[in-house]
């Protein structure tokens, strides 16, 4: 094992460099999607229904099945692995957007409106604020679920750790088979638990102190 990681350390490192970027890239531009999405279902009530059976769905998509779909369409590599994670990274923000919308006092978006401020200004300033917090539960759940999912892109020669699961499980028997599969698994599961901990420590700089109280 050791001499496996002493081997290719360099190229463990760059590998675990790429999944870390590869999910940070498709979250960020899940987030982006989930939060427009989720403010036209609050200004669109009938659109909620459909939101939420898309979600539903969308979840249920095994991942196989898709990256094979995408590599029919968008050819094999880190585009079909970056559309593939950012489909599965959209359904959890999603979700949590249109709660965290949902559950802002409408007397306080009164208030807002009374003190002169625009539709824009008070989704800006006082709504997408206070319901932050939920929507970052949303991202962290989105970023948990999507490390496995660029796992599996993998098999689309997608970038990252996936490729020493894949390489392991392929070459079952062989010398280098479990050390592959064992550094893959617990490198993804570490940065997982990284990157969860710098959302963590993000949501409480990004979170005034009076929601934070109030939670």
């Amino acid at each position: 094992m050791w001499d496996f990681i002493d081997e290719r350390r360099h190229e463990i490192i760059y590998s675990a460099f790429q999944h870390a970027y590869l999910v940070v890239l498709a979250v960020a531009i899940a987030t982006v999607i989930a939060v427009v999405l989720a403010i036209a279902v609050t200004r669109i009530p009938r659109l909620a229904g459909l939101a939420n059976v898309v979600s539903a769905v969308g979840l249920t998509i095994p991942s196989f099945a898709l990256v094979g779909l995408l590599m029919a369409w968008s050819g094999i590599g880190p585009t079909t692995a970056l559309i593939c994670v950012t489909f599965y990274a959209v359904f959890p923000v999603l979700r949590n957007a249109v709660v965290g919308l949902r559950a802002v006092d409408p007397t306080l978006l009164e208030s807002a409106r009374g003190m002169g401020m625009g539709t824009l200004a008070v989704m800006a300033r006082v709504q997408l604020p206070l319901a932050w917090p939920v929507i970052l539960a949303g991202i962290r759940v989105s970023l948990q679920m999507s490390m496995g999912v660029a796992a599996i892109a993998a098999i689309a020669l997608g970038p990252g750790l996936g490729v020493y699961i894949f390489t392991g499980i392929s070459q079952l028997g062989g010398k280098n088979a479990l050390p592959s599969v064992v550094v893959g698994t617990v490198l993804i599961v570490i940065l997982a638990l990284i990157l969860d901990l710098i959302l963590l420590l993000l949501g409480r700089t990004m979170t005034s102190k009076g929601i934070r109280v109030s939670r």
